[in-house]
This record gives C-alpha cells, sequence and structure tokens, in this order.
C-alpha cells in the first residue's frame, strides 16, 4: 500500500514521467525480491543499513555498474524519505549512505563533417521510411531533444506559422524551440507521405512505423546507430550523442550557455556545463591561432 502511494506521490506531486516511476518501481521491486531471497521478509521498510550494503555487494558481484548501483540506491533512499514524510517509519537506513565512486563519463559528439555526412551527403529514398529517418536525425541535430521526447511529439505539438515545437520535457516542463526553415520543409514533406500510409492507428503521434503506430525508443535508435555508422567510426553512435553534438556545436559557435540550457530542457545550468569541454577545446584552437604571442 505504501509503496503505490509512493508511486502516486512521484506522478502527482513530482510531476515525475511514466518511465521514471517505472525505473523507481523496477528497483524498488528488485529490492525486495532480494530481503526476501536472502533475508525471508519482504518489508522494504523495516530493513537496516546491513541488509541493504548485501544488496549492494550482490549487484557488484554480478558485474553491475556503480553508476547503476547509485541509481537504485537513489530509488530507495526517495522512497525512504517518503515514508519518514509519511510517518511510516522514524529513521532513513541509508541517511549515512555514500554513493559508490564512479568515472567521469565523457561523450564524445559527431564532428559537424560528420553530421553533415549524413543530412547532406548521404541519400535518403523517397519512401516513409527514408523521409521520416531524415527528419528524426534533422530534428535532432536542429532541436537538441530527447529521445522519449521525440517519441511523444504529437503532430499538434508543431506551430508552422510561428515556426516553433512545443516538448513535453521531464516532470512534464513545457518548452518552445525554434525550427529551422530546412527543417520546416522535411515536416511537410513526412506529412504528406505519412497521409499515404494505408492504415493510421496513433494519429495523434507525429513519428509513426510503416503500419501506422507510434515509433518507438529502440526504433529510433536503431535508426541513429545506423545513419552514422556510414559516417562516424565513434563507438557510441546514439539519439544522446546527437544532442550533445547540438550543444556543442551551438557552444562552439558563441551561443550564450543560459540559452542553451533552455533549449536542453535542463533544470539547472550545471547540468549543461558538461557540455562545455569541448567548446573550450575549440576556444583554446581560436586562442592559439589569434594571440600574438603563441607558437603559431
Amino acid at each position: 500500500m505504501a509503496l503505490q502511494s509512493f508511486l502516486d506521490y512521484l506522478l502527482l506531486e513530482k510531476n515525475y514521467s511514466e518511465l521514471t516511476i517505472k525505473a523507481y518501481k523496477s528497483d524498488l521491486s528488485e529490492f525486495r525480491d532480494f530481503i526476501q531471497s536472502e533475508f525471508e521478509s519482504d518489508k522494504i521498510e523495516s530493513v537496516n543499513y546491513a541488509q541493504i550494503r548485501s544488496w549492494i555487494v550482490s549487484l557488484v558481484e554480478k558485474g553491475i555498474t556503480n553508476r547503476t548501483i547509485n541509481r537504485k540506491i537513489t530509488s530507495l533512499n526517495s522512497y525512504y524519505k517518503f515514508l519518514l514524510k509519511i510517518g511510516d517509519i522514524k529513521t532513513n537506513p541509508l541517511a549515512k549512505h555514500k554513493a559508490l565512486k564512479t568515472s567521469k563519463r565523457v561523450q564524445i559528439p559527431f564532428s559537424e563533417k560528420e553530421v553533415t555526412t549524413v543530412l547532406d551527403e548521404w541519400h535518403f529514398d523517397d519512401s516513409f521510411e527514408g523521409i521520416r529517418d531524415k527528419l528524426i536525425i534533422e530534428l535532432f541535430y536542429s532541436t537538441g531533444i530527447r529521445r522519449i521526447e521525440l517519441v511523444e511529439l504529437k503532430i499538434s505539438n508543431i506551430d508552422f506559422s510561428k515556426k516553433t515545437l512545443k516538448v513535453l520535457g521531464k516532470r512534464n516542463k513545457e518548452r518552445f524551440i525554434p525550427l529551422l526553415q530546412s527543417v520546416i520543409e522535411t515536416l511537410k514533406t513526412y506529412l504528406d507521405s505519412r497521409n499515404t500510409l494505408e492504415e493510421i492507428k496513433d494519429s495523434e503521434h507525429l513519428f509513426l512505423t510503416q503500419k501506422g503506430v507510434k515509433i518507438y525508443e529502440t526504433l529510433v535508435y536503431r535508426i541513429i546507430n545506423e545513419y552514422f555508422s556510414l559516417a562516424s567510426s565513434k563507438v557510441k553512435k546514439s539519439p544522446h550523442i546527437l544532442r550533445h553534438s547540438f550543444a556543442t556545436h551551438l557552444l562552439n559557435q558563441g551561443a550564450d550557455l543560459n540559452a542553451v540550457k533552455e533549449l536542453l530542457g535542463h533544470s539547472s545550468l550545471a547540468a549543461t556545463q558538461v557540455y562545455t569541454h569541448n567548446s573550450i577545446s575549440e576556444l583554446k584552437k581560436v586562442y592559439l591561432k589569434a594571440h600574438p604571442r603563441s607558437d603559431k
């Protein structure tokens, strides 16, 4: 009962997305299964830190990354904080827990040349899927939206007169992103092609499969991976790397950090600053080339 109240709290009061709530529920269910197996109890509310520590050790032994383990513990900690708030427990067993150390991940964006190669030099066929795939890549690179945000886009989110796109981000926060004229043209071409589908089941959603149903996240990932494999030798080729490229390239061209923050839908500037290391390297090139005392 307390678990369902917690999930309702995340949805109604914290405005978390359904995807995030699903992850919280999965983490808590996994921990409950562990204590049931190891300690013959399914009451998450009455465990002690030693039992939680046993779970952490078991996850490490399974080869789960520290980053993923920290996320699972965050889910558990949020639940205990909720239980404290409603008076179901008196102490949080994770109150003095310290997160496991994680290595800093450096996301390497696509170069401008790699993006240009895919969008301008690669031939997209004139089929529904070819036009759709090109639009997906253009939207990612020109707006910086997240994969789930693209999947959930509706036709009503597009304002052709104002040349803007309304995006529903994390915690249901709305933001409006300008659309390039070239993207608008591809959008119109795609919508014309979309109308020729034999059957459309998810009519409100912008991106559909050939069967007329809403596109799904793994397909979007596969599209980006396949096309950029033709132009890039980078290990990771994903929608998030395109989002990373969008931010990095804007900053390299002198865009204001706060403006990029708003476009990305970040709640804090700190989240946007992770993209600045690439723009700093670009600034170094300009600096070394322009400064009279540099060894050109």
